[in-house]
């Protein structure tokens, strides 16, 4: 064999290794189907590793350079290592792999058997035979993120069967169980999430995608303050951390009573007959005493028949005696069950029957809740004419208006707007306080915002962080919503807990159309958050470029002081951003301005973070290069320091003076001296 595994040769870089790269003495640490793990150690770098090789009859010598890519298809925690500092390793590629011609029941036959029922997508149980795409993988990874937002494993207890049937019509693990205590962050990730896992292939983002929006949720902003030549601790100065969206809290609907699996079928013929849908059978054979019946999770017959979908034997069901508002493990009626299913045939028989349209669940989720969610305007009308409240709060305070502006039912919200009062139409979820008017707003509901405004929704009010609709359409980026919410007069400087103004959010995260419109209705340019950054500050972090450009146009300043005197060309150099860096530079930033508590320049910051392309861009924009800070340290000291030779040669070059001392008397040679960095030492003394 000429290659074999691959690993990192250092971060960022990976190489093909042969055999002769390694020490002859190979032991065994382990076998499986496809491959052996040796422990081996490398000739090179005298380190000790494991080295996976596989079968050559699982895949070419080129699987690791296919094009298209190759698919992973094999996705799962168990396949997710972690090295000592958590970097993320992923094995175990090219064991399940796509064959041209290969039947679709040996296809599943291959993915089942390695333990992956949990991870296959659901195209992958229908009878066509196209071959998976890339997005297989991202939905494998959609439940991946569920399993470790709950440190649970999906389907627990669930036979394959049941997996197979629950993941077909779209069911996925259920969301409650990811603890309600949880970072603001993770609102976000749950989102992703559920992206990852839609049932439509096409709705699935790509990895580069859902990778660009997890690496902005873990990006914490901080900056620190100067670091004083004699010692390498460093003061934290914390400007505000902020998720790319407000945090929402969705309800997931319960998960449906399924039929049963076929090894419970078995035991009882009567549901077999169910899941055959052999529903005149069923009908001749269920007998008085099967009404009573419990099964698993407190399921009566009537639930099982109410999932059948077929009004006859609901009806027999019923006629047989068995009880219309019976509940199940969780609470749910036969109603509930019928409103989950669209079931509008079975809904009218049962509540004919004497079914409840009040009652709730465990969680005091009633059937027009679920209706309102599931946008099911039939079912609204249904309920509500037959005795239905329209403004019931289950235990969180969430109504049914809340659930169907979240997700965007425009006729149901008009329905239920017929039967509520403009008070309660105001009225705030428990949880966050939002509002109605707030749910449409962060999702980006347009038309239903515009409704809820002419019915007389507060505009202004605010939820549980002082947060209007207005803060919470310009951070989601929901332009059509801004600008309608502006026209009918919304504040456009309130702030929120943070201080933050809906210009702050739109700036934080790149929006600068919603600035434009902000700052052309009167928005305060130069608005500072409790922390003293303004929209400049903010979209200089986040190296937002055309958004900063844009609040410069409209009159925002590029030299606005922040907290410590920290301008937004401080931040820049201190994120190593170089083309920020020269942006702001041309856009006539000061490179000279010196922030308060160690007095500290542009300059200063570059040299400490590193960043010769900054310091090269400030020099050229006249920085001085021999400003000295409050321990009388000139740049030329931090980059003695930190042993940056170009750093240093440009300076050098640019005037810096090499003989002034800092306030302990030492030149830039001697802090060079006491860290050690010879090549500086070598250099200055020239």
């Amino acid at each position: 064999m000429d290659y074999l595994d691959y690993l990192d040769a250092s971060p960022g870089q990976r190489r093909n290794f042969k055999k002769n790269d390694f020490e002859t003495d190979w032991t065994k640490l382990a076998e499986g189907k496809f491959g052996q793990v040796y422990q081996v150690k490398m000739k090179l770098w005298r380190e000790t590793c494991a080295l996976k090789v596989f079968d050559t009859t699982v895949g070419n010598d080129n699987l690791y350079s296919l094009r298209p890519p190759l698919l992973h298809l094999n996705l799962k925690p168990s396949n997710i290592l972690l090295d000592d500092h958590l970097h993320v390793k992923i094995s175990d590629f090219g064991l399940i792999h796509w064959e041209e011609g290969i039947k679709k029941k040996l296809f599943m036959e291959h993915l089942t058997a390695r333990g992956n029922i949990n991870y296959i997508p659901p195209e992958i149980f229908s009878q066509y035979c196209d071959p998976p795409g890339l997005s297989f993988d991202v939905y494998s990874f959609g439940i991946v993120i569920w399993e470790i937002l709950t440190q649970r494993k999906p389907y627990t207890g669930c036979s394959m069967t049941t997996v197979l049937l629950n993941v077909s019509h779209g069911r996925r693990p259920c969301v409650a169980l990811i603890n309600e205590q949880r970072p603001r962050e993770c609102d976000q990730m749950i989102s992703i999430m559920k992206q990852c896992w839609d049932q439509e292939q096409n709705k699935r983002p790509p990895f580069s995608e859902t990778v660009r929006k997890t690496e902005a949720l873990s990006e914490v902003l901080k900056i620190p303050g100067p670091i004083d030549c004699h010692n390498s601790s460093a003061n934290q100065y914390s400007l505000e951390s902020r998720s790319p969206f407000f945090p929402t809290y969705e309800i997931s609907s319960p998960q449906l009573p399924n039929l049963p699996a076929d090894e419970q079928c078995s035991k009882d013929s009567v549901l077999s007959l169910l899941l055959k849908k052999d529903f005149g059978s069923f009908r001749s054979s269920v007998k008085r005493e099967h009404i009573s019946t419990q099964f698993n999770g407190k399921k009566s017959l009537l639930h099982y028949t109410v999932a059948s979908g077929d009004a006859k034997s609901v009806e027999h069901v019923l006629t047989l005696g068995a009880e219309v508002n019976c509940v199940m493990a969780k609470g749910y009626t036969p109603l509930i069950v019928a409103v989950l299913n669209r079931l509008h045939n079975i809904m009218v028989l049962l509540l004919e029957h004497g079914a409840n349209p009040t009652q709730g669940d465990e969680d005091h989720w009633t059937a027009i809740h679920f209706a309102a969610q599931n946008g099911d305007d039939r079912a609204v009308r249904l309920l509500l004419d037959n005795g239905a409240l329209a403004d019931p709060r289950e235990k969180l305070g969430w109504m049914p208006l809340h659930l169907a502006c979240q997700n965007g039912h425009e006729t149901v919200v008009r329905l239920l707007l017929t039967r509520l009062s403009i008070k309660v139409i105001g009225e705030g979820e428990e949880v966050q306080k939002r509002t109605p008017l707030h749910l449409a707003a962060v999702y980006g509901h347009t038309d239903i915002t515009k409704l809820l405004l002419s019915q007389g929704a507060d505009l202004n009010a605010t939820d549980g962080s002082l947060s209007t609709p207005l803060h919470l359409s310009a951070e989601a980026g929901h332009n059509r919503i801004v600008r309608q919410l502006v026209k009918s007069g919304a504040v456009v400087d309130g702030a929120d807990k943070r201080g933050h103004t809906p210009l702050h959010l739109a700036a934080l995260n790149g929006h600068k159309g919603i600035c434009r419109q902000l700052l052309s209705n009167g928005a305060n340019p130069d608005a500072r958050t409790h922390q003293g950054w303004t929209a400049m500050h903010l979209a200089a972090i986040k190296r937002h470029k055309t958004t900063m450009e844009e609040l410069k146009s409209l009159g925002a300043s590029v030299n606005a002081p922040g907290e410590s005197n920290w301008t937004p060309l401080h931040l820049a150099c201190h994120q190593s951003e170089a083309e920020m860096v020269a942006k702001l530079l041309a856009a006539q930033a000061n490179p000279n301005v010196i922030e308060d508590s160690e007095r500290w320049t542009p300059l200063h910051v570059a040299c400490a973070s590193l960043s010769f392309p900054s310091v090269l861009h400030l020099i050229s924009h006249h920085a001085d290069v021999n400003a000295a800070s409050a321990e009388k340290a000139t740049p030329l000291h931090l980059a003695a320091q930190h042993g940056n030779i170009p750093i240093v040669k440009a300076l050098l070059l640019n005037g810096a003076d090499r003989t002034l001392q800092d306030s302990s008397g030492s030149t830039p040679v001697d802090v060079a001296k006491r860290q050690g960095k010879c090549e500086i030492v070598q250099l200055l003394e020239k």
